[in-house]
């Protein structure tokens, strides 16, 4: 039987078959990648997405801090990016540029050492760059759509897409731009302003995560969205499941919206303990809750 990963476009970066995903997310849970691919740059990946059979699926992780890879793995390839390659970030005027694997508090701290107020709140998003523009992430009062101008990528035939903000259609957490679009690069607008004042409340968000969010676990952030005139904290907390095992995971103590991997979790754990609490809310309270975690591959 032929196996798609014998005939695959010549690359630079690294082809990994088989390759445990969990030591590449916040949970450190999941099986295996199909096929993984790391980009040594941008023209490597190009090349690869249009050397790809069109039939094989396409899945983008960065720094795996908000999704579960599920136990069964991943088909096709998984594209990872990393490196400097992916990582830069550079201002000009007011204009931050960063690509899709810097991490948001970097380029937070990078816009706050250059005078430029508005993306503070990046400091408080454990992701990059690539997965705040696919879910229009925030917090604080803030979000990527207050501070994007543009980003551009390659879409799944290895074409250069550009967008404009108005093209995403950002709602809360929602993103209407092409799903296949893997992205490099993002450009936002900034705000003059004292680089001491912005750096201030940069270090203000930080302290307050390190009170109210357990960052030193295994965990994934926010595990649910806000429904709307509701907090998915309150709600977990009222139905009892904050610092209740499921298995190996559990609702922390600290934050009863962030789910963390004791030790002992699989994403299978996690997954139900995800589960059981939505169908539990619902019940009790008649209240949808909806995962802001991705969760990625077979069960």
């Amino acid at each position: 039987m032929s196996d798609w990963r014998d005939d695959l476009p010549a690359v630079c970066g690294k082809l990994l078959r088989d390759e445990p995903l969990g030591p590449f997310t916040w949970f450190r849970v999941g099986g295996a990648a199909e096929l993984l691919f790391l980009p040594a740059d941008a023209d490597d990946l190009a090349a690869f997405l249009r050397g790809l059979p069109a039939e094989v699926p396409v899945t983008v992780l960065g720094v795996g801090s908000n999704v579960i890879v599920r136990d069964g793995g991943v088909p096709g390839a998984v594209i990872r990016l990393a490196g400097r390659a992916f990582a830069q970030v550079a201002v000009e005027g007011d204009t931050i540029t960063a690509g899709s694997a810097a991490l948001d508090a970097a380029v937070a701290r990078a816009a706050a050492k250059a005078g430029l107020a508005g993306l503070e709140f990046y400091a408080g998003i454990p992701g990059t760059i690539g997965g705040a523009l696919t879910m229009n992430a925030g917090c604080y009062g803030a979000e990527t759509k207050d501070v994007l101008v543009s980003a551009w990528g390659y879409d799944r035939a290895g074409r250069r897409r550009e967008l404009r903000l108005a093209d995403f259609g950002y709602a809360y957490r929602h993103s209407e731009a092409p799903a296949d679009i893997v992205w490099v690069e993002a450009a936002y607008r900034g705000r003059p302003d004292d680089p001491a004042a912005v750096q201030a409340r940069i270090d203000e968000i930080t302290a307050r995560r390190e009170i109210t969010q357990p960052i030193r676990e295994k965990t994934g952030g926010s595990t649910f969205k806000n429904p709307p005139g509701h907090s998915s904290w309150k709600l977990v907390d009222e139905a009892g499941w904050r610092g209740k095992l499921y298995g190996g995971a559990m609702f922390s103590p600290l934050h009863a919206n962030f789910m963390i991997n004791t030790g002992t979790a699989t994403a299978a754990d996690l997954e139900g303990l995800g589960e059981a609490v939505r169908a539990d809310v619902k019940a009790k309270t008649g209240v949808d809750l909806h995962w802001e975690i991705k969760r990625i591959g077979r069960t």
